[in-house]
């Protein structure tokens, strides 16, 4: 089947159409480039191309990670259910042919034969550019290097054409896993400094709407909110040249039509469903379900507490024990969550990261939490959520406002597109809503230094400062950068009890990655983000 033809085919379905008669994508003229093409159906696709952009959304992590290599990427194990996952602790080269650590610094020798997809060499000066850019372009990807300690050009420096080294700032255990995650990607610094400007000297223009990579894919072609279509790149050096030719990713916002092109086996891959869905589809035996929970993740609901009546810890505790967690539980995931709620009253905090706290639905305590606040009577916000997953967003949201209707918080629903989620979290403005994080370093360090420290990175979603919690956070990065594991576990053990008394946000539960696909798909991967590799898999 021509990619055109499934495009036209499907192009009714984001009006909510009936499914048209879609003609089969087998023939045996065809067989080989279908077997050579995977078909992707999505609720939301990517805002921006460019993991370093302002305001880059999730599925743009995805369309990063297949499209630029990075100097190093994890080795694979066996995970939960015989699953591929990657190995947090270890690393083999991916642009690099070999590196080596040292004490304060790490030394990469580029493969030679690494070429972007213009095919223009890829080299030492493109590789300190891309790096200077993830440092200096600011917002999410320069906090994201600050988490590994990389935070200054004059770290990253060329040695010769092909060797490059990273000189560390201070002993941190998080530098070489910072260095693997989607962010210090390498991109082709003689196109995109060609299409800058005085105005953009970073080119993030031109990235937004191309990929200017080495990777083993490339966009030829991105309709924002409609589709996205990748093909191989025929010389990449990366790893072994994937299977999948050509990659046809389209957004179809109705779940029940993305269900139909799945069982019709129109399409390959759906993730995105409603977990209803997921659980009838696994029980139906006809596709392959994965679920797998996210690593270092949790659904959380926030509330910002630089603003009246949330920066009232009594406001706070009151909405967390207002909360109908096995609500949510039972009507919106089904069962494929881990619960983060109702831990027994004399349960000893762990040094683990995510782990439940001891609030439950319980009406009574929360209103007279609001009593206390002098609250008595309640008060009005507005809950805001994601359109991109609105079919876990929105029924959790009902639950939530219906609940604390109860306790006299009236609340409006606010669905925030999801091109425009992440420069809404950024304002800092939205005063109660909810939200995924999943730290991609699979350290509570790493999560608390995102998520509650008090350089307010754009995932601290509730502007929440503590000397004490910064205190902590910063204890545990150096005790485990030293190897100090009683001043380690005191640390985590400590920002975890300020987190859960303070209750700045609520963690709801530790959601799994839901992945339905055909039988004959193979090579699914589970990754820190939690988004597609396509350079695994294949079709039988």
């Amino acid at each position: 089947m021509k990619r055109r033809d499934f495009l036209k085919s499907v192009s009714g379905l984001a009006a909510g159409a009936a499914l048209p008669a879609i003609p089969s994508v087998i023939s045996s003229a065809k067989a080989d480039a279908r077997s050579e093409t995977l078909l992707i159906v999505s609720e939301g696709g990517p805002n921006n191309l460019d993991i370093h952009g302002v305001g880059t959304n999730v599925p743009g992590y995805e369309v990063s990670w297949n499209c630029y290599d990075r100097l190093i990427s994890h080795e694979m194990k066996v995970g939960p259910g015989g699953v591929p996952y990657y190995d947090r602790d270890k690393f083999k080269g991916e642009l690099a042919e070999e590196f080596k650590i040292d004490d304060m610094s790490v030394t990469f020798k580029l493969k030679k034969n690494a070429k972007f997809h213009d095919g223009t060499p890829v080299t030492a000066k493109d590789v300190k550019w891309s790096l200077d850019r993830a440092v200096t372009v600011g917002g999410f990807p320069t906090f994201q290097m600050s988490a590994g300690s990389l935070t200054k050009p004059e770290q990253f420096v060329v040695i010769d054409d092909y060797t490059v080294r990273v000189d560390f700032a201070k002993k941190d255990r998080l530098t070489i896993p910072d260095l693997a995650v989607i962010v210090p990607c390498i991109i082709n610094s003689e196109l995109v400094k060609k299409n800058a400007s005085e105005k953009d000297p970073w080119g993030l223009e031109y990235t937004k709407q191309q990929t200017a990579g080495s990777g083993a894919y490339k966009v030829t072609k991105w309709t924002a909110g409609t589709e996205v279509v990748m093909e191989r790149n025929e010389d990449w050096v990366g790893g072994p040249l994937p299977k999948i030719k050509r990659v046809i990713w389209r957004m179809v916002p109705q779940a029940g039509n993305r269900r139909a092109l799945l069982e019709r086996g129109d399409a390959d891959i759906s993730y995105e469903l409603p977990f209803k869905d997921f659980q009838e589809m696994k029980a139906s035996g006809k596709l392959n379900v994965v679920s797998l929970p996210f690593s270092n993740g949790i659904q959380y609901i926030g509330m910002n507490v630089t603003k009246p009546p949330f920066d009232n810890p009594k406001v706070r505790q009151a909405v967390a024990y207002a909360i109908p967690y096995q609500k949510i539980m039972d009507a919106v995931m089904f069962g494929l969550a881990n619960p983060m709620f109702g831990a027994p009253k004399d349960k000893p905090t762990e040094v683990a990261w995510p782990q439940p706290h001891k609030y439950n639905t319980d009406i009574e305590k929360a209103k007279a939490l609001m009593a206390e606040a002098g609250l008595a009577n309640g008060f009005e916000t507005t809950i805001s959520f994601d359109l991109n997953f609105a079919g876990v967003n929105e029924p959790l949201c009902v639950l939530v406002q219906e609940s604390l209707a109860q306790i006299g918080i009236k609340t409006t629903i606010n669905k925030v597109p999801g091109a425009n989620w992440r420069t809404e979290l950024n304002k800092k403005e939205m005063p109660l809503f909810t939200n995924v994080f999943s730290g991609w370093l699979d350290y509570p360090e790493y999560f608390f230094y995102w998520c509650y420290h008090g350089n307010n990175s754009v995932f601290n979603t509730m502007s929440y400062k503590s000397a004490e919690m910064d205190k902590l956070i910063d204890g545990a990065r150096t005790a485990a950068a030293t190897g100090d594991t009683a001043t380690y576990d005191t640390d985590v053990k400590g920002f975890v009890d300020l987190a859960y008394s303070d209750i700045p946000r609520i963690p709801l539960y530790q959601p799994f990655v839901n992945v339905a696909m055909q039988k004959n798909i193979s090579g699914y991967q589970y990754w820190f983000h939690r988004r597609l590799d396509y350079r695994a898999m294949a079709k039988g």
